[in-house]
């Protein structure tokens, strides 16, 4: 059976963390969809680590870690990634493998990346640049370079008739990407090398022998669902099914598959980059989650925008996966509020709404918001529900009726065994 992780915000929901800790209780976990914009953080020993590609599984010895079909990846991060990780965990290139059917970044991706996004003006979707959008496109374009192809004869004729076209691409751009792409092409060609002694294989196969032999799996999402291609807040959206369904599509795994479904929460909400955000905050109260959550991006280190919880946007989303277990994240961040929101309902161009709206890029949207009381102990202290205060338990079980799901684990801090799981 295959469990299913992912994110139900805008991302950036502590997955990393979670992934980590419920590792314990698998053989695999496999990374099902996106590229190095990911920014997966883990505290191991008390040191901060930050995975943009290869599964969080990677700390726990016993756990096999698949890269699947459906992550498009940039060899150079992935070459920098391991070079912080193997001193750490020795063996970890005996326990990494790569689907051959993952689609690879090369440096005129990057190129483009950055073309397009220039020329977008005031209307930027907020890329990280890294050349993931280009690499999805060429795709499902049927024109993508994949892992299988870095160990074929043929290597250096796909990758150039795949240049020749970005630069063709290129010429519409009012962008001189030449000095870049000698350096990137240098380093990329340093990290395909690396790649090729990697476990490169057949992984729907191999994932499926696994399962026959009774190996539990826990499939791990990137970015949040209000960032899917297809249901989230478009376009402001990443390249890729970020929702349950493509755990299947991105493995190579049939529905029948999936078991439990963990969704993952803020206690509150945050977004990077461009794009609708109901319930951001533009004020003091804001700032203060801000800094109270270190709210900055583990890849880019952008500033975070910050918000009341969106429960209109949480319930699209755990239904949409059907979600069977909610973990809530960064409970310690709302610790000295004296008030607290959550926004329960829209106005949509001054008429009330629990539904997301189709086009929420154009529509007026105001949050109705519930207030609830502060707690005068912070959760942070606490080692078990019996502990949590009054207050943030009621917030707690507010959030499960609405929503319908019940919230199974509280993280109320950084340490990689500061979790409260609720019986």
């Amino acid at each position: 059976m295959v469990d299913v992780l992912l994110g139900l915000q805008w991302g950036d929901e502590g997955k990393g963390k979670i992934v980590d800790y419920l590792a314990v209780n698998y053989d695999i976990i496999a990374r099902f969809q996106g590229g190095p914009n990911a920014g997966h953080t883990l505290y191991v020993d008390g040191v901060k680590i930050v995975l943009h590609t290869i599964p969080s599984g990677v700390f726990q010895g016993h756990c096999l870690n698949l890269i699947g079909n459906g992550v498009v990846i940039d060899p150079v991060t992935l070459h920098q990634e391991l070079n912080k990780i193997i001193p750490l965990q020795p063996d970890v290139m005996s326990r990494l493998f790569v689907s051959n059917r993952a689609n690879i970044i090369i440096p005129t991706h990057r190129a483009l990346d950055a073309a397009s996004e220039a020329a977008k003006g005031n209307d930027k979707i907020g890329s990280t640049l890294k050349g993931i959008g280009p690499a999805y496109m060429d795709k499902t374009g049927r024109n993508g370079l994949r892992a299988g192809d870095l160990i074929s004869k043929d290597f250096e004729e796909k990758y150039n008739k795949l240049k020749q076209k970005h630069k063709q691409l290129l010429q519409q751009y009012d962008y001189d990407y030449n000095a870049d792409l000698e350096k990137w092409e240098a380093s990329f060609y340093k990290a395909v090398e690396f790649m090729r002694s990697m476990h490169i294989i057949n992984a729907e196969y191999w994932i499926d022998n696994h399962l026959k032999a009774g190996k539990r799996v826990l499939a791990e999402g990137a970015q949040g669902s209000m960032l899917d291609i297809d249901f989230g807040t478009y376009p402001f959206v990443t390249s890729s099914n970020t929702i349950a369904a493509g755990a299947c599509s991105g493995l190579g795994i049939a529905p029948s598959s999936i078991g439990k479904v963990y969704g993952i929460s803020k206690a509150y909400c945050t977004r990077v980059g461009s794009g609708p955000f109901p319930s951001e905050l533009n004020d003091a109260t804001g700032e203060n989650l801000r800094k109270a959550g270190n709210e900055f991006g583990a890849t880019t280190g952008r500033p975070r925008r910050c918000g009341w919880i969106d429960l209109v946007a949480l319930k699209y989303a755990v239904m949409l996966s059907g979600v069977s277990s909610i973990i809530m994240t960064k409970a310690d961040v709302l610790d000295g509020f004296d008030t607290i929101s959550a926004a329960v309902a829209y106005m949509v161009d001054g008429v009330e709404t629990l539904e997301l709206p189709y086009d929420i890029c154009t529509a007026t949207i105001v949050p109705v918001y519930k207030k609830f009381n502060g707690w005068p102990k912070p959760v942070n202290d606490c080692k078990d529900f019996d502990g949590l205060p009054q207050e943030f338990k009621d917030y707690c079980k507010f959030v499960e009726a609405y929503i319908g799901t019940k919230i199974e684990y509280i993280s109320n801090g950084t340490g990689r065994n500061q979790i409260i799981q609720i019986d």
